[in-house]
């Protein structure tokens, strides 16, 4: 009877389980096609460019971001693990205020830090005025960093990804053995010891993946390294296409690009794989804080609010005044409305088109290995930096306009430079956060349940119509708003394909602080950090939760 069953259901749904695989390929096939592009791109020749770049620009770009790279990630690894070792293993005031606070800095993108540490740090900003005031000095006795500099660059993009690594080594530092870190206590081991010894060795691998992470957000930098007057691999990129318009030789660049960001996803794959073999080792209770007293009590908090001070209060209070000065004196201006509607419209257009594609591929994914493979292909593309993407769409765009006006179908550029263009990019690049949340979601719902649909004669369309939507609707609302905000944030696919004439609140914030005029960005700035803040809020509710 059960092979009669099996039989006939296998029958029934082989059909409709073909055509979601088939949709399921399209969509990854879409996802990396500008990786093969670009691949393409770089084997054209683009002429008497390299003896240029070898000679001048290089050389120097690779030494940058190697440096930029190497100080960015002692700055994270640092202060993440510091920070999520004070929280976990220790109690002291206002400790479960600083669990999610250590998390805010996430809600600011990096060019908007730049944007502010411009303005906060400059001799006749508001930080170097107030000393000044204070204690009587002169100009010359100040020495304050210099942010227009490479060291700038690396504080900036430290205090702003260093919450990759807190996350990953606290959720670590909870899982692992209590009893390990209990029996060296009882060994008389100090603190540091305990530390050093037991905690970091463990949870070395869950900071490999923190630090390998936000090394590939700071090598897809765009803004803030312009900002700062830092020539690395990106905007050498951005450099070669714009100034020189080549785009073999952008493609290059990128390719080797791609190389960095390659070994950094291998160190952060086999990191995970050991990361499992840890976490299984330390199934036991949870790590207990121990509590603080005297000076150390005094202490512990004031380490943590540091990280938070630099990464978040200070540039957010100083967008909040430079924006509250602003309005005051001439409001919110008609531009800047105009650039909020684009900015909403164009996110909502592809946050829909994107949870789409992700709810498809998930789905593909729950009924077979094959699909499963589709979605790791589909989500390739979050690992491209958004100038690599854009420089991988613009040749098969051009080439399907060719063929529509050659047809007679449309007139110029159909594609190229259009909100579809812009769409299509945000859809590579975020579709692995919309198709793993889904698949996320979709792993808890029993593979009994869609047998039970299949049994009573639905398809799959219809059983996830009637079952699965219902079900996991809370992680379509999260990865919703993830992409979300996501799609409002990116700067450089952005700036690189968005129409003529057509501005949203990244690029007019880039616009501003690449004229020099920082206060006029302001309110663009804090728009962009308060719906920043929102998955943000999410991320440490979960996190509190699962701790």
């Amino acid at each position: 009877m059960r092979s009669f069953l099996a039989t006939a259901l296998a029958g029934s749904t082989a059909s409709p389980g073909r055509s979601w695989l088939a949709a399921s390929a399209l969509i990854a096939l879409l996802a990396v096609a500008p990786i093969i592009a670009l691949l393409l791109i770089a084997t054209q020749s683009s002429g008497d460019l390299w003896p240029h770049l070898i000679s001048y620009v290089l050389p120097h770009a690779l030494s940058q971001t190697a440096l930029l790279l190497l100080g960015v990630s002692v700055i994270v690894t640092a202060v993440g693990t510091g920070s999520a070792w004070l929280v976990t293993a220790y109690d002291f005031p206002l400790r479960r205020g600083f669990e999610w606070a250590l998390l805010l800095p996430l809600a600011i993108p990096t060019y908007i830090i730049a944007f502010a540490y411009l303005d906060l740090m400059h001799p006749i900003g508001p930080v170097q005025s107030t000393l000044r005031a204070l204690f009587g000095l002169r100009p010359r006795d100040l020495h304050f960093l210099e942010m227009r500099s490479l060291p700038g660059a690396i504080f900036v993009l430290g205090v702003v990804l260093y919450p990759y690594v807190y996350l990953f080594a606290r959720a670590m530092f909870l899982m692992q053995a209590a009893s390990l870190v209990d029996a060296a206590r009882m060994l008389g081991a100090s603190p540091a010891a305990v530390f050093f010894r037991v905690a970091l060795p463990l949870a070395r691998p869950a900071i490999a993946v923190g630090t390998s992470l936000a090394l590939m957000e700071a090598i897809n930098d765009i803004g803030a390294s312009e900002f700062l007057g830092v020539q690395t691999l990106t905007v050498s990129i951005y450099a070669t296409w714009i100034n020189r318009t080549s785009m073999p030789g952008a493609a290059q660049i990128a390719i080797a690009m791609l190389v960095v960001v390659v070994a950094l996803i291998v160190v952060e794959r086999r990191a995970r794989s050991r990361q499992r073999y840890a976490a299984e080792a330390a199934r036991a209770r949870r790590l207990q804080p121990v509590r603080l007293a005297g000076v150390w009590a005094l202490l512990a908090p004031a380490l943590c609010f540091v990280p938070v001070l630099l990464g978040f209060l200070a540039p957010a209070a100083y967008l909040a005044n430079e924006s509250w000065k602003r309005l005051s004196f001439a409001g919110f201006s008609d531009r800047l409305v105009e650039e909020t509607v684009n900015t909403m419209l164009l996110s909502g257009i592809a946050t829909a088109v994107i949870l789409a594609g992700g709810l498809v591929v998930a789905f593909a994914a729950r009924q077979s290995r094959l699909g499963l493979h589709l979605l790791r292909i589909a989500s390739l593309g979050y690992a491209v930096p958004g100038t690599v993407l854009a420089i991988g769409l613009l040749w098969p765009m051009a080439l399907v306009d060719e063929a529509l006006n050659r047809v007679g179908l449309v007139s110029g550029m159909f594609l190229s430079g259009s909100i579809v263009a812009l769409v299509y990019a945000y859809g590579a690049r975020f579709m692995a956060i919309a198709a793993g949340g889904i698949e996320a979601g979709l792993s808890r719902i029993p593979p009994s349940f869609d047998q039970a649909a299949r049994m009573l004669g639905r398809t799959p369309a219809g059983a996830m119509r009637a079952i699965h939507l219902p079900l996991v609707r809370p992680a379509l609302l999260t990865a919703a708003l993830l992409v979300f905000v996501d799609c409002m944030k990116e700067l450089p696919a952005t700036l690189l394909l968005r129409p003529l004439g057509f501005e949203t609140l990244s690029t007019h914030l880039y616009g501003e602080a690449a004229r020099g005029t920082y206060e006029d960005g302001a309110i663009a700035a804090i728009l962009i950090v308060l719906f920043g803040l929102i998955p943000v809020i999410l991320l440490a509710r979960l996190s509190r939760r699962e701790g």
